[in-house]
């Protein structure tokens, strides 16, 4: 389902705003810089899912438009019928960061999308955003037009975040394989939190109300449908699952909501919490991102957050838009990658089909971070009480350092940027992210296998095959 914070930057000690959450998918999720990219005039991209997908659609192509813009992102390879690497947020050159988070439609539309759907999900709509767009409105008008003129492949409806460093919008489109779609614009002294993706009453009596858009034939299509005839329009209700505020969207929203009105408002470490607890966060979670919305002089210094599995059990570390490399250990590995059991390593049956691995066998041999961290969650959860406690100290102390280290990197960063060393200056980002991200698994390790010595000198381990888990509020 995933979840999704947008804090805005009149609650922030900072003076910007923030986005951050986490994806919640199967399958690992590993951590990818794609360069700004030229293409070909005719170039085309496949979008859409498979006869597979739980509402099953067709591929089709697309135009790709003529230059692709630098972004950090985060893919994974399963979800039933869409094609990986499966993009589920990120972060461009241009500020605009992407938050995708699952928003169920009402039975009747689910219903009434076609067997045969056509047209970008998800992913491809997430993924394009990152590649094409220069503000979270931009971002808006790309998913709305492009659901226009090639339709949505949808598994029962879907919500994003865009956000830049202005503002943010909330969008909503829904099945039913009409177009429909709504959008909500997040400002200054918001804060919203998404699990699902949710819009209220909307305005619709006041045109051209610059804090909400919709598609053209929405009004129309409920009141044929009969769905609505007068009064306050509420978007949830009418479209959606009818709920409202998931409980976990209440409890969050008003924890931020209390935390700003302290004289220090919303700190990095606030924003980190809440993407860490325990009671919103455990095994379902496939990683962590943060980004603050800053509009710095140089896109260079633009960067994010990033856990490699829920931040229950893995530290943040910085990722930056003017780096070009990360760890191997932070890439697609074998482990938790569908379809990689049956494939091989070498080039021994390479006249087998779909038996080769799409992991280089260099990135192989490292260790996976999200193995690692996987590991260090389920130790955690043979002691909940006591190792969720020591965990978590030593990652908030890692990171008040780190927090430090980092704005005293984008300060020397600025200088060899403002004297056009950017060569020298991507060296930095370089190896500054690298050793942190290396640095934040190292301290992975030591708990692990201090927790795995601990258990076995004590209990032993729970072989039970139901498993434990954090008791959480969603």
């Amino acid at each position: 389902m995933s979840y999704g914070l947008y804090i805005g930057k009149n609650l922030t000690s900072d003076g910007h705003a923030w986005l951050a959450g986490y994806g919640d998918e199967p399958s690992s999720h590993w951590l990818e810089i794609i360069p700004r990219k030229k293409h070909k005039l005719n170039k085309t991209i496949s979008v859409g899912v498979t006869k597979d997908s739980d509402m099953p659609g067709i591929l089709t192509k697309i135009p790709q438009v003529i230059e692709t813009h630098k972004h950090i992102r985060v893919s994974y390879s399963y979800y039933l019928g869409v094609p990986a690497p499966i993009t589920n947020g990120g972060l461009n050159e241009n500020g605009v960061a992407v938050r995708d988070i699952w928003s169920t439609s009402r039975k009747e539309l689910i219903d009434m999308t076609p067997k045969d759907q056509k047209g970008p999900n998800y992913s491809d709509l997430a993924r394009i955003v990152l590649e094409r767009a220069t503000s979270a409105r931009e971002a808006v008008k790309i998913v709305s037009n492009l659901i226009k003129k090639y339709g949505e492949s949808t598994y029962g409806g879907n919500s994003h975040i865009f956000a830049d460093s202005n503002e943010a919008w909330i969008m909503i489109q829904f099945a039913g394989g009409v177009g429909l779609w709504v959008a909500e614009r997040l400002g200054s002294n918001s804060i919203r939190a998404s699990r699902p993706g949710y819009i209220e009453e909307i305005p619709i009596r006041q045109k051209n109300n610059p804090n909400f858009l919709y598609s053209d034939n929405l009004i129309k299509f409920c009141k044929d449908k009969g769905w609505y005839s007068k009064g306050p329009f509420n978007v949830n209700k009418i479209l959606g699952d009818g709920k409202g505020r998931w409980k976990g969207v209440q409890w969050i929203e008003e924890k931020i909501k209390k935390l700003s009105e302290r004289p220090e408002k919303i700190n990095l470490k606030d924003v980190m919490w809440a993407i860490r607890t325990s009671k919103l966060t455990g095994d379902t979670a496939g990683y962590g991102q943060i980004v603050p919305l800053f509009n710095p002089s140089f896109n260079d210094l633009r960067m994010l957050w990033h856990s490699p599995i829920g931040a229950v059990a893995s530290p943040f570390s910085p990722v930056f838009i003017g780096q070009n490399v990360i760890p191997e250990e932070f890439m697609m590995h074998k482990y938790l990658t569908v379809g990689e059991s049956h494939r091989f390593s070498d080039e021994r049956k390479k006249d087998v089909k779909d038996s080769i691995s799409l992991v280089s066998q260099g990135v192989e041999s490292t260790v996976s971070a999200v193995y690692e961290c996987k590991r260090l969650l389920y130790l955690i959860l043979q002691n909940e009480k006591l190792f969720f406690t020591v965990a978590t100290k030593l990652f908030e102390k890692r990171e008040k350092d780190l927090i430090e280290k980092t704005i005293h990197i984008l300060r020397t960063v600025k200088i060899l940027l403002k004297k056009k060393e950017r060569s020298l200056s991507e060296k930095v980002l370089n190896n500054f992210s690298i050793n942190e991200l290396r640095d934040g698994l190292k301290l992975v390790q030591i708990l692990s296998k201090n927790m795995e010595t601990h258990i076995r000198q004590t209990k032993g381990f729970n072989k039970n095959i139901k498993p434990k888990s954090f008791e959480q509020i969603w």
